[in-house]
Parts: C-alpha cells; structure tokens; sequence
C-alpha cells in the first residue's frame, strides 16, 4: 500500500502494513532523508491513516538506505521560507509532531545513520527509538541558524537533563548511539544488520499486548508532556521570525555551499547600531532642557 486518501500515489515516502505493523519510510536517500513540504503531507497522511484500521497494533518510521535516518529539514525547502508563509512550514512540522503524538498506538523511530536536527525531532515525537550502531544523534540549529523548537526544546530536558540539553543545542553536541542510549535520548542499540529484526520483534511484543490498554496508558504517559502545546506554539512563533532572517540564509546557505558561514558579522552590524542608540542617548542627556 504506498496511495494517500484520494488515491494519489506518494512519491517522498514508502507505506506499507504488514502483519498489523504500519511501516512509513521516508524515501530521500539522496538527502540523507531531509524532508521538504511534500514529505511532511505524505507523513502527517499515512500516520493519520492507521487511525481507520484498527487491526494495526504499532508504526514504525524509519529512513531509506544505509546512510541516515533523516538529516531534518531540506534547506531548499526551508530557505523558501520568511515570516509571511512560515505558517505553510511550521504548521505542517506541529501536525506531524501531533498525529504522532495522539495516535492510538505505539510509535517507534527505527534509526539507522544520521539522526540530525529536525530528524532528531521527529524520533523525540515517538514513543520508543531503537537504533544501529552507526547512528549519530544531534541538534544543529545553531549552525545554520534555525531554531530547534519543534521537539527539542520541549522534550530534551525531560529525556536527558537540562544542561545536557542545552549543550546539545546550543554547541550542537552529537552522540553516537552508544552515548545516546547511556543518556536516555533512545532505548536500545543493536548492530546494523539487526536493527529490522529487533524492531520487528518489538512490534510482535506489542502485538501481543493488549490495544485498548496499549492506548489508554500512552495518553496517560502523554499527560504531563501534553501541557507543553503552549511552548510549541510559541515557538512556531520563534520560528516564524527567523525564517527568512539575513542570519538563517547565511546558514544554509554556507552548508550547501560547504563553507564557514559569517555570523560575527551581523554581531557586529549590531553593536554598531547599538552604539548608535547610545551616543543618541547620550547627546540627549547633555543637552540642555
């Protein structure tokens, strides 16, 4: 099965159920599995699908070939955007983290390779990850100047402790799978030419369990974290502003032209406005009144 709901064949990702087990893969190898808007859709519609066949009992997602699970955002995709349109981007990134979220059944992110930014976001929203050897986990917003506010910030310092969040995110920080499993951001690690058997063993697991307990226990896990909608929002708001933003083109723009990007430049821009304001300020207090 790999159609959306009014028939159109999905052309980024791979969907298929088998045995009562919903397997979406995003299919960019390509891109080391970076999704754009079109990726988004196909994921939020197959993840929504499982919803009208009760008979599936769990959903994995996972990247195709041997080199990442996702690197996060594609930058063509995400370069297009600024404050007026970043509602087309950032909505799409909540209902894909919400579907996840409120779906009846377990999720598990089935990470091979590369796990990055907002990649890493989208194993936070499942409710168990399972990685190969090779896996390398991390938040790189910081580097090409996007926010990590779709996940990271909310869920973070729940999993692994405040500070080690913030080192993750603000020196962009990457843990191998071996690290990440010691500092509970995932749940197990296996070699590489066993990660489909182990997960598909924990699928049996859950298979033999029972659906409505499986259901009504992730919403009660989901309780206390739920509370954090506000914070999401919020920080669509964040992102709205700096998608677009001189620093966020300077970013992406140096990755895909692998190179250092300049942000001391706009520190300095801004110091000499602000030194600016200040000399105003002060020619203004020695003025007579």
């Amino acid at each position: 099965m790999n159609t959306m709901a009014d028939n159109r064949p999905y052309k980024d990702i791979l969907f298929e159920v088998t045995d009562g087990v919903a397997w979406v893969t995003i299919n960019r190898p390509q891109v080391r599995n970076a999704f754009r808007e079109q990726t988004l859709d196909e994921m939020i519609d197959a993840f929504g699908s499982t919803r009208k066949d009760p008979s599936i009992a769990v959903a994995v997602v996972t990247g195709a070939g041997d080199q990442a699970f996702s690197a996060g955002g594609d930058f063509h995709a995400m370069m297009r955007l600024n404050r007026a349109n970043a509602l087309m981007w950032n909505d799409r990134m909540l209902q894909l983290a919400m579907t996840i979220r409120g779906l009846p059944i377990p999720v598990i992110a089935m990470v091979n390779g590369w796990c990055m930014g907002g990649g890493n976001e989208l194993a936070l929203w499942c409710d168990l990850v399972i990685a190969s050897e090779d896996a390398v986990f991390g938040q790189t917003g910081a580097k090409v100047a996007a926010c990590p506010t779709v996940g990271a910030t909310q869920y973070l310092p729940r999993l692994i402790g405040e500070r080690l969040a913030r080192e993750m995110i603000f020196l962009c920080r990457t843990f191998t799978a071996d690290e990440a499993q010691r500092i509970n951001l995932i749940n197990r690690v296996v070699p590489k030419a066993d990660l489909r058997q182990a997960t598909e063993e924990w699928c049996a697991s859950i298979k033999g369990h029972s659906g409505q307990t499986l259901r009504a226990t992730k919403k009660s896990l989901n309780f206390e974290s739920d509370q954090l909608y506000a914070s999401w929002q919020h920080g669509m708001e964040l992102l709205a502003h700096i998608w677009g933003s001189e620093e966020s083109l300077e970013g992406m723009g140096a990755f895909l032209e692998k190179r250092k990007p300049d942000f001391q430049k706009f520190r300095l821009r801004n110091k000499e406005l602000l030194d600016h304001y200040l000399a105003g300020l002060e020619r203004d207090e020695n003025q007579a009144p």
